[in-house]
């Protein structure tokens, strides 16, 4: 048995040592970009963040008061509903109190008309007599 687990050992370390090497060999074959087209690359990518960004804003911006606007405009809209309604309610209960008020008046002059017959009736009987 313990000559199995050295072997699997070996074969581990084989394995670890040949992974190295071809990694090296690997880094060994890679094209490396020259001083002057790493600074290129690097402008062109900050650049091009530098675009991305302010367009982002740009939109952000415009999004952002289109909303505001929408907003408000909807608050005016549903504001101005929304009196409407209690203008309409009030003029409602308004017109429902006129119409009591009417309503009212109507029995208090009926009953006054009423009263004033009986005593023009009482009267008149009273002058015949």
């Amino acid at each position: 048995m313990p000559k199995d687990i050295t072997k699997n050992e070996k074969k581990e370390k084989k394995e670890k040592k040949h992974f190295f090497k071809d990694f090296k060999a690997e880094l060994k074959r890679v094209i490396w970009p020259t001083p002057k087209q790493l600074v290129n690359n690097t402008v062109a990518v900050i650049t091009i963040v530098i675009i991305v960004a302010a367009i982002v804003l740009v939109l952000d911006l415009a999004f952002e008061s289109l909303n505001n606007y929408g907003i408000n405009k909807l608050r005016d809209v549903v504001g101005t509903r929304n009196e409407q309604v209690e203008n309409t309610e009030a003029n409602g209960e308004n017109s429902e109190n006129a119409t009591d008020n009417t309503s009212s008046n109507n029995e208090v002059a009926n009953e006054a008309t009423g009263n004033n017959q009986a005593e023009n009736a009482q009267s008149g009987n009273n002058e015949s007599k």
